[in-house]
């Protein structure tokens, strides 16, 4: 469920220590039952010290439903959809696409969602989504019988495709993902790019964990995303999977006031 609306900066998450923007699937919700309650408990004592940004290829739909009744913490803004929502969440979990933010976005899309459809119907290890996003096509992928020419289609169409974890096709609107939303939110929020720690484990994370930001590729990264990242001075390449990592990072890079937390 979302509502479509602007809003103003919020400036209690733009004067918090540390904001953590984390991917989902594999990080945030990854590694053990203990480290994700120990690293959930921590948070929701410290929401004054800890803003919190899903960046995420979830819908809102399954956003709303995960924080409400899966013992989730409820995230201030959420970039899903792959980089192509950029929402505000309010204490009843409803997830508000923020209009001044997402203008660019529909407009690089340009409802494309028929054409993508149409131009790559049928083609070899691609099984179509059913849900109904905005402004991408999503494709559960077969790795062994991908047709590669899948990639021509989408460059001929204007548009970007991004592969992750040799099971997800996505087409995204030229430009988009991940990191360029992530950072368009981080600046509409007043937030210093350096309080922000950044976590993920799939090359669909790889544009936020490239930026230059504090970053985490957590323990039970995808061996490609860890390749891509290599030597990479800004990245803590974590032992703990999940949550875990991120905890592991958090320490080890000391991004907070310790006595504070």
């Amino acid at each position: 469920m979302t509502r479509i609306t602007q809003t103003r900066p919020n400036p209690d998450l733009s004067t918090r220590p540390l904001v953590l923007a984390t991917d989902l699937d594999g990080t945030f919700l990854g590694g053990s039952e203990q480290a994700r309650r120990s690293l959930y408990s921590w948070i929701e004592n410290n929401r004054h010290i800890v803003g919190l940004v899903f960046v995420t290829g979830r819908d809102p739909g399954y956003i709303r439903s995960l924080t409400r009744s899966q013992g989730v913490p409820r995230p201030d803004y959420v970039v899903g959809d792959v980089g192509t929502t950029i929402a505000s969440v309010d204490h009843d979990h409803m997830l508000s696409p923020i209009a001044e933010l997402e203008a660019d976005i529909a407009t690089a899309w340009n409802d494309a969602s028929a054409r993508v459809q149409s131009s790559l119907h049928k083609m070899p290890g691609l099984k179509l989504q059913s849900s109904g996003f905005r402004y991408r096509v999503s494709y559960d992928m077969d790795a062994e019988s991908f047709d590669d020419r899948a990639l021509d289609i989408v460059a001929e169409l204007g548009l970007d495709a991004l592969v992750s974890a040799d099971r997800y096709f996505d087409v995204l609107p030229k430009g988009v993902s991940k990191g360029p939303s992530l950072l368009r939110l981080l600046a509409h929020l007043g937030v210093d790019n350096s309080r922000c720690l950044v976590a993920g484990d799939t090359l669909n994370d790889l544009s936020m964990l490239s930026l230059g930001l504090p970053s985490v590729a957590v323990g039970n990264s995808e061996p490609a995303l860890i390749e891509a990242l290599a030597g990479a001075p800004h990245v803590h390449f974590a032992k703990g999977a999940g949550a875990a990592g991120i905890a592991e990072a958090i320490l080890t890079l000391g991004m907070f006031d310790r006595t504070a937390a």
